[in-house]
Formats: structure tokens, C-alpha cells, sequence
């Protein structure tokens, strides 16, 4: 079977056989299994085995991911193309040992009890969040990461962002202004003249300025707001999907396509009839 999220099977007691991308392999008590989304796995069962299974929304890792290596991804967006360099190992098994698994027990007792409660997930969510980074101080350690350089100077993609160590700090009225002035005109073909010519600096001393705020360049921003409109529009109207993308400012439908599966994961079409199908 494979499931659209990422799984942490704990092995409790007795062992079996699993089969996945690490081929066959036995796992016994102190083993955790590792699963990326849509990763297919089988288990049989010598001659009995029991587990507790820990799912996890992707998108919930990817923002744990994003905040983690703040001074390394430039921005949300950059997160998931970040994991897919970061952890190349769709499946794994972690021999914790039954000492560290015996560790983790009373946390993985507690999650499933609050996660069974009635009165839903958000009576208990922050509660469930400190149980789930409890675990995974424990066995992070012990998954398997591709080396990467995280110096500031890196660049986590292709994606036209500026690297820079994040900072809190007031927000420049003139990069704003510029942020708000693309928002309220997403259709218009901005040049980065026009952006600097509005808020009264030079082109090279408006682009610091904005990147410096934001964390991304005016070009990463615009498309970032060009995503998260487009995907708006295609959720909440019936507008063929040519129209949508000229209303968020591309031409190009197959550039568009090519944008917004980046960011999004899929194509502007299949999330349009996911949405739907959800309804």
C-alpha cells in the first residue's frame, strides 16, 4: 500500500518482513520504518508484529523544514525542491535499538489517545505538536540525509531568490509599497524600473532594499502572489483555466503549468479537480 503522506511505523514488538524500495528486509522490535509519500510498502508478518504508525501531512513536514533551515530557504516555495535534496531515500529502516523505541512509548501512547479524542485536534494540538517533536528528537538523528552546504551563500534552487540570514526588523514603506503595488496589479507586465521608479531609488538600490524585507526578489514575489491568486481563482471560480493565468499576468499557459506544479505539486488542471473532488 501507498499513502499521500509520510509514515513513521514503530516497530513494538515482534518482527516480520517488509518490502519497499530498500528491497526485503526484516525489522524487529527497536526498528522505525521510514516512508515517503506515495511510497509503496508490504509486510508479512514472523509470525507476528505489532507497530504504531505516525502520519504526517507533507505539508506540515515541509513548514517544520522551512523554519529549521530558515538561513538556508529563501522562501516557502523553496521548501519541498530543499527536501528532495535533502532526504533521497524514499524509504528507510532506522535501527533505533529497543532502549531508544522504549523511549518513545509513552509519547506514542499519549498522541494516539489524543488523537482519538472526541473533542477533536484542536483542544489538544499543541500538546500532540510537543509529543511529535519529542519523537522526532529521537530519531531524526538517525535518518538518513544527503550532505548539502548550508552556508547563507547557497542557493536551496533555480528559483530567483537572494540568500540572506533572516532577521526581524521593520519592514521598508518602500518595499511595501512595492509589494502592495504588484499585488493590486497582478496582470501588469512589471519591470523592475517601474517598481524602482515608484518608490523614488535606483533600480540595483530598490532590488537590496526588497530582497533584504522579504527574503526574495520583486521577480520571486510577483510569482509567488501570481500562484496564490491563480490557485484562489481556480478554487472559487468555473473561468477556463487560459483565462485565469492572463488574469494573474502570464502568457504562457506552458510556463504557467511549469510554475505553479512547482510550487503547488501538481498542475493548474488536477488541482482544480481535486478541489472539486473535495467539495
Amino acid at each position: 500500500m501507498a499513502y499521500d503522506c509520510i509514515k513513521f511505523i514503530i516497530v513494538r514488538d515482534g518482527s516480520a518482513f517488509m518490502y519497499s524500495e530498500f528491497g526485503e528486509q526484516a525489522v524487529n522490535v527497536g526498528d522505525v520504518v521510514l516512508l515517503g509519500t506515495n511510497v509503496l510498502c508490504g509486510i508479512d508478518p514472523d509470525p507476528q508484529i505489532t507497530a504504531s504508525t505516525i502520519y504526517i501531512d507533507p505539508e506540515y513536514a515541509l513548514d517544520q523544514l522551512y523554519w529549521q533551515y530558515s538561513s538556508v530557504i529563501q522562501n516557502r516555495l523553496d521548501a519541498k525542491d530543499f527536501a528532495d535534496t535533502l532526504y533521497t531515500d524514499p524509504a528507510q529502516i532506522l535501527r533505533l535499538g529497543e532502549d531508544r523505541v522504549g523511549l518513545l512509548m509513552p509519547w506514542v501512547d499519549e498522541l494516539v489517545k489524543l488523537s482519538m479524542d472526541p473533542r477533536g485536534f484542536n483542544r489538544h494540538a499543541h500538546r500532540m505538536q510537543a509529543l511529535w517533536f519529542s519523537i522526532l528528537d529521537i530519531v531524526a538523528p538517525y535518518v538518513r540525509i544527503t550532505p548539502v552546504r548550508t552556508s547563507p551563500q547557497q542557493r536551496a534552487s533555480t528559483r530567483p531568490t537572494e540568500p540572506r540570514h533572516r532577521k526581524f526588523s521593520p519592514l521598508r514603506s518602500e518595499a511595501r509599497q512595492a509589494a502592495e503595488m504588484m499585488k493590486e496589479d497582478l496582470d501588469r507586465q512589471w519591470k523592475l524600473a517601474d517598481l524602482a521608479a515608484a518608490t523614488h531609488l535606483s533600480p540595483s538600490r530598490f532590488s537590496d532594499v526588497f530582497t533584504d524585507a522579504f527574503g526574495k526578489t520583486p521577480h520571486a514575489c510577483l510569482t509567488m502572489l501570481r500562484i496564490e491568486k491563480m490557485a484562489r481563482l481556480l478554487r472559487d471560480t468555473n473561468d477556463p483555466i487560459e483565462q485565469v493565468l492572463r488574469q494573474v499576468g502570464w502568457r504562457s499557459r506552458g510556463h504557467a503549468a511549469r510554475t505553479f506544479r512547482q510550487a503547488m505539486g501538481m498542475s493548474p488542471s488536477r488541482y482544480r479537480a481535486m478541489r472539486r473532488a473535495g467539495q
